[in-house]
């Protein structure tokens, strides 16, 4: 899942602890007389794809990097065995790419009322989102405090009301108003308003020279600062296209206090009105003063594709996307002597079931009345920067394109009673996923409590293809474990989300429940089959926000 989201062990070592696993968890899943049958998913094949994607030799599938083009290489070899049809004549779509680095000589200094100048020390300090010449402030620029700053005509909300916000630096804090009540900001659930993202735009639209996000204690996003140097410390990869950045910083939480000098409302005041629900704006008496440096380079990364043409004359020339990204973090910081985020769950699960999908519909007697575009993508990692390339360079016409079901993790500690749609409020998606869960006797549920706390939508490459106006949705395992119970289940997945999750540690080593990633590739093949098999195709719900995109692609036959 995307940003802003190590040793290298003996091979012969690896090979063995992979056998192991593969006894020990039942990832050597053989059906009655050891053969598997050729139209469910191959829990071996699947396996051995995992193995491939998620070993050290390739280094963690990092974006633009030596590994990441490993794995694009092992994908691509794969669709061609599978006797996939490349789309517009290759299975690769070159992504071209900006990185920049920031180095530690950068200097954002804050400036007193009283003439005072305090520089900051970058990743110690704080972090950027946005890197490059974009970010300069030559001149110390004055600060505004704007609440979450959130702009919600939709609840009569607005952080920036009466403010003039020209060449003014916009201060916030992280999350969104305190809420009890479903009407107003979802209530206790996190709305897209919370994303950094959605508040940097909002800060631009208003005049913002650029934007300071602080972290709020009331909430859990980059309170942990070693996590978020972990995440930052990194190359920022974008797309060499589309609207210029701005000073886009994250403070630690302990220098907060330092913008707040002689201001009407001290830092620590604002945070008990937040806690309150009583948050206002108002100008602050110190400035900022940035000069960046950094490291650059251009370079292309590939999105692998292929098509499996459908079987009905009436509904072939439309289009399913299943999609999953390839790569991770590649080669960081080293935890404990191991520097290789191998990304096994994250997402090498995700595109081993994707390649294990293709292989199963495309050998399949009765082929989808659909066309299948199995899209395997780069860049997730960056700011879902392959799917958003896809986006904006289709290969397959946006208005032929009814659907895409993206895969970001697969089920892994146990099986489930139940599944999640994650954008199953949106469209009519939801809809035929709770009826294929029906079929197998299984639940759709909505999204637990533990990933409420940021609209999870958000958060991978489903709202690159929303964006496109395609009605899109992640399908996720429920908490409803069959043999952890409730608690135990929830444990766990806590746990490896703290300890795992983006570190070096989510790897091949790891304890894996085979039964867990065969049920869950079970129901996103009878899923794909479902909306590719279904004549009337999937539609946006009233309220959902991508329903103007989608009228724009028809009607402009994009």
């Amino acid at each position: 899942m995307s940003k802003r989201s190590p040793s290298t062990r003996n091979t012969f070592l690896l090979a063995a602890v992979c056998l192991l696993l593969l006894a020990s968890s039942g990832l050597l899943h053989a059906q009655a007389g050891g053969v598997e049958p050729e139209d469910e998913p191959s829990l071996s094949r699947i396996f051995a794809h995992l193995r491939a994607l998620g070993a050290d030799e390739m280094e963690g599938r990092g974006t633009g990097a030596r590994g990441g083009e490993r794995a694009a290489d092992y994908i691509e070899t794969t669709l061609e065995e599978l006797d996939l049809e490349p789309v517009a004549g290759s299975y690769r779509q070159a992504v071209p790419m900006h990185s920049s680095l920031p180095l530690p000589s950068s200097r954002l200094t804050v400036h007193s009322g009283h003439g005072d100048e305090h520089t900051l020390e970058l990743w110690k300090h704080y972090v950027l989102f946005d890197t490059g010449a974009q970010t300069y402030l030559p001149q110390p620029t004055p600060l505004v405090f704007v609440g979450y700053g959130i702009v919600a005509p939709e609840y009569r909300y607005n952080d920036y009301q009466g403010l003039d916000m020209a060449g003014r630096i916009a201060v916030f804090l992280a999350g969104e108003p305190v809420s009890d009540d479903d009407a107003f900001f979802d209530g206790a659930r996190a709305t897209f308003y919370s994303d950094p993202e959605m508040k940097f735009r909002t800060a631009l639209s208003r005049g913002a020279r650029g934007a300071i996000l602080l972290p709020s204690p009331r909430g859990t996003q980059f309170t942990r600062w070693q996590g978020v140097r972990d995440a930052f410390e990194t190359e920022d990869v974008t797309l060499p296209y589309g609207v210029a950045g701005s000073l886009n910083v994250l403070l630690e939480l302990h220098q907060a206090e330092l913008l707040f000098q002689d201001a009407e409302t001290s830092f620590s005041e604002v945070l008990e009105l937040d806690r309150l629900g009583n948050l206002g704006s108002f100008p602050l008496a110190t400035r900022v003063q940035f000069h960046g440096e950094f490291r650059e380079r251009d370079f292309a990364a590939p999105n692998l594709l292929a098509r499996l043409p459908g079987s009905d004359p009436l509904l072939r020339d439309d289009h399913v996307i299943v999609s999953a990204h390839y790569d991770h973090l590649g080669l960081g910081r080293p935890v404990d002597g191991d520097a290789i985020y191998n990304g096994v769950i994250d997402n090498a699960s995700g595109a081993a079931v994707t390649l294990e999908l293709a292989r199963i519909l495309s050998n399949s007697p009765e082929r989808p009345r659909r066309s299948i575009l199995f899209l395997l993508v780069t860049g997730e990692e960056k700011g879902l920067l392959g799917s958003r390339y896809y986006r904006d360079h289709p290969v397959v016409p946006l208005h032929r394109t009814v659907a895409a079901l993206n895969i970001d993790g697969i089920s892994f500690l146990d099986t489930t009673d139940e599944f999640v749609g994650i954008g199953s409020k949106y469209s009519t998606l939801g809809e035929l996923l709770e009826q294929t869960l029906a079929s197998l006797d299984l639940r759709h549920s909505g999204v637990p409590d533990p990933l409420g706390f940021r609209e999870p939508f958000y958060r991978s490459d489903q709202l690159a293809f929303a964006q496109a106006g395609i009605p899109s949705i992640l399908v996720m395992e429920g908490l409803a474990f069959r043999n952890l119970g409730p608690g135990e289940g929830l444990r766990r997945f806590i746990e490896w989300s703290v300890q795992r999750y983006h570190t070096p540690f989510d790897d091949l080593e790891q304890p894996l429940d085979g039964k867990a990633i065969e049920q869950h590739a079970e129901v996103l093949l009878a899923y794909v089959r479902t909306v590719a098999n279904t004549p009337a195709e999937p539609r946006w719900l009233p309220g959902a926000p991508w329903i103007g995109e989608r009228l724009r692609t028809l009607a402009e036959r994009r």
